[in-house]
């Protein structure tokens, strides 16, 4: 893919890398995938998340990759405590990793995603996010801090065309695609399915007595993203809440799409994640946020009108 022409030269190398990392990770998945060899082991640090060789060979390479471009820098990985890579003592940017995001859908051969945002400490804000999706022609949406100050977000193409993403036309609850992550039963579809104002928003039937809204399974950082693309109209999250290398990567990219992200008090979510200090980075790998993303302000509020929490 050719990123040269539309993105400044921190967020280009983060695509590269990234498009590199799910180049040679796309095989191992896929013959994991057939072959029933998935190589699951212990997580020690997320007890109740699937692990596998994957995403640590994943965790391993993204740390080797990123330091051929960055002198010094934090890497906060979901698969380790964050550690200081390089010479300097107390670098301005932080790297925050999700190796394989799903990975227990990706040895499945199903879906698969990958997340890296790079986080300006001394901004107290992203400055490049990219997610990539292993297995999908939408392959990277990427969001970046531009020389004039304007975040702006993209979508790439296995084909290596570009697409820029801005706000689109809002829409009513009603005739809105929203998407959660429900795949747990009990931790997460069974508390959706008692939200009965929601579903009641999502059925009512337009002018035409068709009823348009639906309700569908979304994953982590990239279901902001469809949302940033227009995929999807938006995503709730109120029964866990989503850990910060789920939310961040996805969350910049739909601020810099035009979108909205706000907690299930209707207040809009800062992007400065509070990763001022080494101390602030370890306990934020630890924290979960509740929050509804939607492509307009107004879908948003609806949204959280409707929840009973």
């Amino acid at each position: 893919m050719d990123y040269k022409d539309q993105l400044p030269d921190l967020a280009r190398l983060a695509a590269e890398v990234v498009d590199a990392v799910m180049l040679e990770i796309r095989p191992k998945l896929l013959e994991a995938a057939f072959t029933g060899k998935v190589g699951e082991s212990e997580n020690l640090r997320h007890s109740d998340n699937f692990l596998s060789v994957h995403d640590m060979w994943m965790h391993e390479r993204y740390r080797e990759l990123i330091s051929q471009h960055l002198k010094s820098f934090v890497y906060a990985s979901e698969e380790a405590e964050p550690q200081i890579v390089g010479t300097e003592s107390d670098p301005d940017l932080c790297v925050l990793v999700d190796p394989l995001d799903t990975s227990e859908l990706a040895v499945r051969g199903l879906l698969g995603y990958t997340h890296v945002m790079i986080y300006s400490r001394k901004l107290a804000r992203p400055i490049v996010s990219v997610v990539g999706d292993i297995f999908h022609h939408v392959r990277l949406y990427v969001a970046a801090r531009f020389s004039d100050g304007e975040d702006r977000a993209f979508t790439f193409t296995a084909d290596g065309s570009g697409r820029m993403l801005r706000r689109r036309e809002p829409k009513r609850l009603s005739e809105s695609l929203l998407t959660n992550f429900l795949m747990r039963p009990g931790e997460r579809l069974m508390p959706l399915s008692r939200q009965q104002r929601i579903m009641d928003a999502l059925d009512r039937p337009d002018n035409d007595g068709r009823s348009r809204g639906r309700i569908g399974v979304d994953f982590g950082s990239v279901s902001l993203c469809h949302v940033a693309a227009g995929f999807t109209e938006g995503v709730l999250e109120f029964a866990k809440g989503f850990a910060i290398w789920d939310l961040a990567p996805g969350h910049y990219i739909l601020h810099a799409a035009g979108g909205t992200v706000l907690d299930l008090e209707a207040q809009p979510i800062p992007l400065d994640y509070d990763l001022a200090a080494l101390s602030d980075i370890v306990a934020a790998m630890d924290r979960r946020q509740k929050f509804v993303a939607a492509g307009s302000r107004s879908l948003a509020e609806e949204i959280v009108h409707h929840l009973e929490v």
